[in-house]
C-alpha cells in the first residue's frame, strides 16, 4: 500500500522556494511569513529523512534529493494551476442562473433586462422564474434576487440592495373618482381593499405603520400572485398594496398613483449566493441591481 503524501502545505512551500531560490520571495508569494515557510521545509525534511537545500554562501543550493523533488512538484503544482485556470476561464464564460420571483421578474427585470446586458456585457445571464421559496443551497441556481428578513439560511452568502417599501397603489380615475389625491391614508378603511394570498399580512403590517387599526380594514377581491394584483390595480379594479420595485414603472408612466407614498418594511431586497460560491461574478450583478434599485424609489410625499 503507498505511503500517503507529506503536508501539502510542506510540498507547496517547497515547491516556491526551489522555484524562486529563496525563502523571502516564496514567503511573499504564499502571503505567509519567512519562519512558516522555514518549518514547513524543514519538517519536508525530516519526514523524508534526507536534505533537500544546502547553504552556499548567501543563498540555497538544491541538492540531488531537492532536484528531484523539485522537478517533480514543479510539473504536478504546474498542471494543477493550469487546470485551475482554465476552471476559471471556463466559470467566468458560464451562464449565470439567477432566480427571480415571478412577480419580479415581469415587472422589474425583463424591462430592465436590455439595460444590465449592455452594462454588464461579459455576464451571460439566464433568468429563473420560481414561485416557491429558494432553498438553502440555491440549488441550480448561482443567485437568487428576493424580498426577505434575516436570519437567512446558512448556506447563503447575502448582499443587501435595498430597503424593501410598501404601499397602496391604485388606477388614476380610480384615485380621481374616490377622491385620494388630498385624503388622509385612513380612506383605506372606506375600501374594499386587493390583497394576494402569498402575502397576507402586507396590508395589516402597512396599515399599524400608518396608526390604522386592521380590525377597520375591509378585505376585497384576493389574487394568486403579486403580478395579478397589480394588473387588477391598473384596470381600475380597486386599491392594491405592493413592493415599490413592482409598480416603479407603472407609476413613471401614469398607470398608477401612490396615494400616500411608500414605507419601508422590516423586510430587505437581497443578492443571495451559495456560500461556496465565489463571489468575483456576482459582485459585479449585486452592484448594478442595488443602483437600479435606487433608481426605482421615488420620493415620499
Amino acid at each position: 500500500m503507498p505511503r500517503p503524501l507529506p503536508s501539502l502545505n510542506a510540498l507547496h512551500a517547497f515547491e516556491a522556494v526551489a522555484r524562486l531560490g529563496s525563502v523571502s520571495q516564496a514567503a511573499n508569494e504564499l502571503h505567509v511569513t519567512h519562519g512558516a515557510v522555514s518549518r514547513h521545509i524543514r519538517a519536508l525534511e525530516e519526514e523524508l529523512g534526507t536534505p533537500l537545500f544546502q547553504r552556499q554562501g548567501r543563498g540555497l543550493a538544491l541538492t540531488p534529493a531537492g532536484q528531484r523533488l523539485r522537478d517533480a512538484s514543479g510539473a504536478a503544482f504546474g498542471q494543477l494551476r493550469e487546470a485551475c485556470d482554465l476552471l476559471r476561464v471556463e466559470q467566468a464564460h458560464a451562464p449565470f442562473v439567477l432566480g427571480c420571483p415571478v412577480s419580479l421578474l415581469a415587472r422589474w427585470m425583463i424591462p430592465r433586462l436590455e439595460r444590465l446586458m449592455a452594462d454588464l456585457p461579459d455576464l451571460d445571464l439566464h433568468l429563473r422564474p420560481q414561485e416557491a421559496p429558494f432553498d438553502e443551497a440555491l440549488g441550480g441556481l448561482d443567485a437568487a434576487v428576493l424580498a426577505g428578513e434575516a436570519p437567512w439560511p446558512g448556506g447563503w452568502r447575502v448582499q443587501p440592495l435595498a430597503n424593501e417599501r410598501v404601499g397602496p397603489v391604485v388606477s388614476p380615475s380610480l384615485a380621481k373618482e374616490l377622491h385620494l389625491v388630498r385624503s388622509r391614508p385612513q380612506a383605506v378603511t372606506r375600501q374594499a381593499l386587493l390583497h394576494t394570498v402569498s402575502r397576507p399580512q402586507a396590508w395589516t403590517r402597512w396599515a399599524q405603520s400608518t396608526g390604522i387599526a386592521p380590525a377597520k380594514l375591509q378585505l376585497g377581491q384576493g389574487y394568486p400572485h403579486l403580478y395579478h394584483l397589480i394588473e387588477a390595480a391598473v384596470a381600475g379594479r380597486g386599491m392594491a398594496i405592493a413592493p415599490e420595485p413592482l409598480v416603479a414603472d407603472d407609476l413613471a408612466s401614469g398607470r398608477l398613483v401612490a396615494p400616500w407614498g411608500f414605507q419601508d418594511t422590516a423586510a430587505q431586497w437581497v443578492l443571495a449566493t451559495p456560500a461556496r460560491a465565489t463571489a468575483e461574478r456576482s459582485n459585479a450583478l449585486a452592484t448594478w441591481l442595488k443602483n437600479a434599485f435606487a433608481r426605482s424609489v421615488a420620493p415620499t410625499p
